[in-house]
């Protein structure tokens, strides 16, 4: 437990419209906290970050303010670079307020959180820089859907920048940060094999409120199961959308009128693909495209549902699972080598791709009652040690005792 209060000098400068990542998910539950220990938190965002962090009632902190939201209207591209370029000039304008105890923290890899962040560090020069990188970009030749596959194709023109653009700010991270915040032990053992002590890497996996979940649970009771099945996250190849309409299909042919609810985040250009496939396997009156849900309207359909689906085909781990299972809904995924270690009971995996497997699991959980009670139980075992409280805890602690040396 630190003794010591912090100066703790959040960079989020990344966060983006009226939903949240899993970075800023973390950035904001751990910034409560923090705050709430006593420690002096100020927090670096532009106009649309600002709201998010309001919009979630996080309070007890200090704003600054780096103003971008007139270059919106040039589109995102634009925005972004001006983000990056209006931190990075406020990070060098500021005077070395970075006595001992004091620590940066870069909500993510993402140019307007990173490099801001790494000017702040050279003007703070007493400061620890503690970066968040938690995902690797997939190889622009494999792409999300392919990363566990060994044929190779031409790279999306997305999917290449992004990985291009992820290569400075690795640099930057790798040889510079203090300390590296990532999601899974995989990723841990790649910046241990590319020279950064292990003391220097910390595993961060998610957090949950269970204990709030299963309390609420409790006093409102049980619903009936409108769902079969739910699914949170956004709509991008990474998440598996596309495999899980493809997975529902194959329930729904062995149970008549099995129902899916899918909440989350979409493009307009992914959510139309979306639609097509689910008209295209005539699933229109079996799955219901409820949009972007927090808060009370999440947990009621989770209350609605039996289960929760992580179909992710690319993933270091993520927290959406855990959220239901909090709610006590067992869980199925993808056997990728980080959910193995992030969900190691509660959630039954098929092979990776295997779009039947998947499905077989989900009528097993439907069909077999001591086996969804069994893993019911696991997944609300396994979400009560994922408490925020927690979590913050083990973030801030390590890098916190250097930052007094």
């Amino acid at each position: 437990m630190l003794e010591n209060r912090l100066d703790i000098h959040i960079v989020a400068n990344a966060a983006l419209g009226p939903y949240m990542s899993g970075g800023d998910r973390i950035f904001i539950e751990c910034a409560r906290r923090w705050a709430e220990q006593g420690h002096r938190v100020t927090i670096y965002v532009w106009e649309e970050g600002l709201e998010m962090c309001r919009r979630n009632k996080l309070a007890g902190v200090n704003y600054i303010i780096w103003p971008a939201l007139k270059y919106k209207r040039f589109g995102f591209g634009v925005n972004y670079l001006m983000r990056t370029l209006v931190g990075s000039l406020k990070a060098l304008a500021l005077t070395d307020c970075g006595k001992k105890g004091s620590i940066i923290y870069s909500a993510s890899d993402f140019w307007p959180d990173a490099i801001p962040a790494f000017f702040m560090k050279l003007k703070m020069r007493s400061s620890k820089w503690a970066a968040g990188f938690y995902l690797f970009a997939p190889n622009p030749f494999k792409g999300f859907r392919g990363a566990h596959r060994k044929e190779i194709k031409l790279p999306a023109l997305k999917e290449l920048l992004y990985y291009i653009h992820q290569k400075p700010v690795y640099l930057l991270i790798k040889n510079i940060a203090d300390a590296v915040f990532v999601t899974c032990e995989d990723d841990r053992e790649h910046f241990i094999k590319k020279g950064r002590s292990p003391e220097d890497v910390i595993t961060v996996r998610g957090g949950v409120d269970a204990q709030k979940a299963q309390e609420r649970l409790s006093i409102l009771g049980e619903r009936s199961k409108e769902y079969d099945a739910c699914f949170v996250g956004r709509f991008h190849p990474q998440k598996g959308v596309i495999e899980l309409i493809k997975i529902w299909k194959l329930v729904c042919e062995k149970r008549r009128g099995a129902r899916l609810a899918v909440i989350g985040a979409d493009s307009v250009q992914y959510r139309d693909e979306v639609i097509k496939e689910i008209e295209r396997l005539k699933l229109t009156n079996e799955i219901d495209l409820l949009g972007f849900m927090d808060g009370e309207d999440k947990y009621e359909v989770f209350r609605k549902s039996r289960m929760i689906l992580h179909p992710a085909v690319y993933d270091s781990g993520g927290m959406a699972a855990c959220e239901g299972m909090a709610w006590g809904l067992p869980a199925v995924s993808f056997d990728l080598p980080a959910l193995r270690k992030y969900y190691p009971k509660g959630m039954l995996k098929a092979k990776v791709n295997d779009l039947e497997g998947f499905a077989s699991l989900v009528l097993n959980l439907i069909n077999d009652s001591a086996l969804y009670s069994r893993t019911r139980s696991e997944a609300i075992e396994l979400a009560l040690e994922w408490d925020w409280d927690k979590r913050a805890r083990e973030l801030i602690e390590p890098v916190g005792k250097r930052a007094f040396i």
